[in-house]
């Protein structure tokens, strides 16, 4: 098995060259059989490279030592779960992960547009077979997984105690689904700027692939900030850490693609603007994934190893450079094809909403990298922490969300004064109450009072909405309450699958804005002593240690009170891994939507046990405003029956070939597929 995946990781890199070859001949010379031929490599590198996983994940699971990344990353006395997670723990797992799924990938784009003739499909394959391409190369050459061990271990070094929770089972995969996910709708935008067809075309085939990459790269960082709050025992869930922030800036510059589009298809608008944002997206990935395996930073997310960073950070400058070429030497096909006619227009409010996405995109950068700069400048590395990014990035969130609101209230092209008013008053005044409310009720914080406020707002804006477009659906069709409401989403899911995302995002606001009031307290206790933390009071009842394989567990117990009500007990820990010779805290948290009580076990001073107690307002209203979120982007991005056959195409977009045209399942249909790239077969060019 390890000579099996070793061959097909590298003859995968070998087909790779061969098909970036034949598709580069292809789309330059108009060549129908080179870029079949591309095509067919294509499928061929999802087969090599599902082999070479498959062979990788089977030498995990039979504890195959020989291998120098199972030695490192499983031991025999790891649980299955976390062996197949040992799959992306390391370096080199990473690596083939990250190119077995932008194969699987180049798979499913080459099946949907094998039936969608495209003059730009023959310019995106070499993109994507170039990214595929490089990444193959590290793999092979730089971290190899089948690498053999030098002396076959007994036993394996065992997976970082850290990684072993279910949040990282799933955080670093979506997040990598996310970043790998970017690489498809950048390829489209370069094809179309290689192709010169610069209209809607690219957009609307990578609608749902910019959506796919923004969802998972979303979903990345929610698990991760629940990993961090229940894993790190240091009481928050966002430290602003090099890494996490790696993973949030390609998320913003997506959430301001995904708004700046909408522009574009129905207006014409902004085309440079949005060539700019998924090349800027695309190179944000590539950033991340250089501060992640470089090894320049420190970080509890980071691989330790740093032979691949050069060659991550010269492939980023490649890439800007080579992009914004392009962009440039097209510039002259990228005219929109309106302006802005009025300045109070959700044109506009789209256009601020980018400002301050890109913005605050910006800030971060500059945060996480100057310590960097100035570390090769200044040989100092100077700390650049949270209260900078809190400082800064506040009064921008408060924008956003003041656009969040009044965004969707407006008209196109140039709201009236009689469209604001019935639009904007009603939740306008509503937050304006809350606000007062939030005042009188002794709240004098500017940042909470204005985010609640805001918050209210949003809230109400939305509410009304949902109400005024259910209110119409019932006069029209007749239909109860909760059929009207249902009917909305079949009518226009983008619109109110939006106004969900919107809503799981106030949750997360307010969320966040509740950890302002965060409350902690620490002592020493003996058995029998108690702690209090406003109207909380936990007593130390009882200490056990004990020994299990691989670890050592202290545990506490505390029974905790509330006024004269018991609420029962918490149990936190820690855990000492001999193996790793690595001591990791595993807190206890009571929750509920006012507050979480979350206690943590901080260490063991001679006969006493150090606890920390923290109250973290309203932090349950995060988790479930994400899986609002959630919900929001699946309503968006899903199919809904009653659309199905009912729209009109969109702008650039081409008719359907023959429903009777074979399906792309090998390269010989690739041969035969040729002419719906607009190239003649095989065949007609003697061939």
């Amino acid at each position: 098995m390890i000579d099996l995946g070793r061959f097909a990781l590298f003859f995968a890199f070998l087909l790779a060259l061969y098909g970036l070859g034949v598709s580069v001949l292809g789309a330059k010379r108009r060549h129908g059989a080179s870029t079949a031929s591309a095509l067919g490599a294509g499928v061929m590198l999802g087969v090599l490279l599902s082999v070479a996983s498959a062979a990788l994940i089977y030498a995990l699971v039979t504890r195959d030592f020989s291998l120098q990344y199972v030695a490192s990353y499983t031991s025999r006395d790891l649980s299955l779960v976390y062996t197949l997670s040992a799959f992306y723990g390391g370096l080199a797992g990473s690596l083939l992960f990250w190119v077995w799924v932008l194969s699987l990938m180049v798979v499913v784009v080459i099946v949907q547009n094998e039936r969608r003739p495209s003059d730009i499909f023959p310019y995106v394959l070499p993109v994507l077979l170039t990214v595929l391409t490089f990444f193959l190369a590290l793999t092979n050459f730089s971290s190899n997984p089948f690498e053999l061990a030098a002396q076959v271990p007994a036993d394996g070094r065992g997976l970082n105690p850290l990684l072993q929770n279910p949040g990282m089972f799933f955080h670093p995969p979506t997040l990598y689904l996310g970043y790998i996910g970017f690489t498809v709708p950048f390829a489209f935008a370069i094809g179309a700027l290689l192709a010169g067809k610069v209209g809607n075309e690219w957009v609307s085939r990578t609608r749902n692939w910019t959506l796919f990459a923004w969802f998972f790269l979303g979903i990345g960082n929610l698990f991760g900030s629940w990993w961090a709050y229940n894993e790190l025992g240091w009481g928050g869930f966002w430290m602003w850490d090099p890494v996490e922030n790696a993973s949030f800036m390609p998320w913003l510059t997506g959430t301001a693609f995904l708004h700046s589009v909408m522009i574009q298809e129905k207006k014409g608008m902004l085309k440079v603007w949005n060539m700019a944002l998924i090349m800027a997206t695309f190179s944000l990935t590539l950033f991340g994934t250089f501060l992640t395996r470089s090894g320049v930073i420190t970080s509890v997310h980071s691989f330790a190893q740093a032979s691949v960073g050069p060659l991550l950070l010269g492939f980023m400058g490649v890439v800007l450079f080579g992009s914004l070429s392009l962009l440039v030497w097209r510039l002259p096909l990228l005219k929109s094809a309106h302006q802005l006619d009025s300045f109070i227009s959700r044109e506009s409010s789209f256009l601020f909403n980018n400002l301050l996405l890109v913005g605050g995109a910006f800030a971060v950068l500059w945060g996480t990298i100057f310590p960097l700069i100035s570390e090769a400048v200044r040989g100092v590395k100077l700390t650049v922490g949270p209260p900078f990014f809190n400082q800064v990035m506040a009064p921008i969130f408060l924008a956003m969300l003041l656009l969040t609101g009044i965004c969707p209230l407006i008209a196109w092209r140039k709201a009236t004064a009689r469209n604001l008013r019935r639009n904007l008053v009603p939740p306008a005044l509503l937050g304006g109450l809350a606000l007062l409310g939030m005042v009188l009720g002794g709240l004098r914080d500017p940042f909470v009072v204005i985010s609640f406020g805001l918050a209210a707002f949003v809230g109400a804006s939305i509410i009304i909405e949902f109400y005024r477009g259910t209110r119409a659906r019932q006069q029209m069709k007749g239909a109860g309450w909760a059929q009207a409401l249902i009917g909305l989403f079949g009518r226009n899911r983008r619109r109110y699958g939006g106004y969900v995302i919107h809503l799981g995002v106030l949750m997360m606001v307010v969320g966040i804005t509740g950890s302002a009031f965060q409350t902690e307290h620490q002592a020493g206790l003996l058995r029998g002593e108690s702690l209090s933390v406003r109207e909380y009071r936990l007593q130390l009842d009882t200490v056990n240690l004990w020994r299990e394989p691989g670890k050592e567990v202290l545990e506490v117990t505390l029974s905790v009170w509330r006024g004269g009500t018991s609420l029962g007990t918490l149990k936190p820990r820690k855990e000492y891994h001999f193996r790793q010779e690595q001591s990791t805290t595993e807190v206890a948290v009571r929750s509920t939507l006012k507050e979480d009580l979350y206690v943590i076990l901080a260490e063991m001073e001679r006969d006493r046990i150090v606890v920390k107690a923290v109250i973290n307002p309203l932090i349950s209203w995060l988790w479930l405003g994400g899986l609002g979120w959630i919900l929001g982007t699946l309503i968006t991005g899903l199919p809904v029956p009653e659309l199905r056959g009912a729209r009109a195409p969109s702008q650039g977009r081409q008719p359907a070939r023959d429903a009777a045209a074979p399906a792309l399942a090998s390269p010989a249909a690739a041969l035969r597929s040729s002419r719906a790239y607009g190239f003649p077969n095989a065949s007609e060019e003697g061939a």
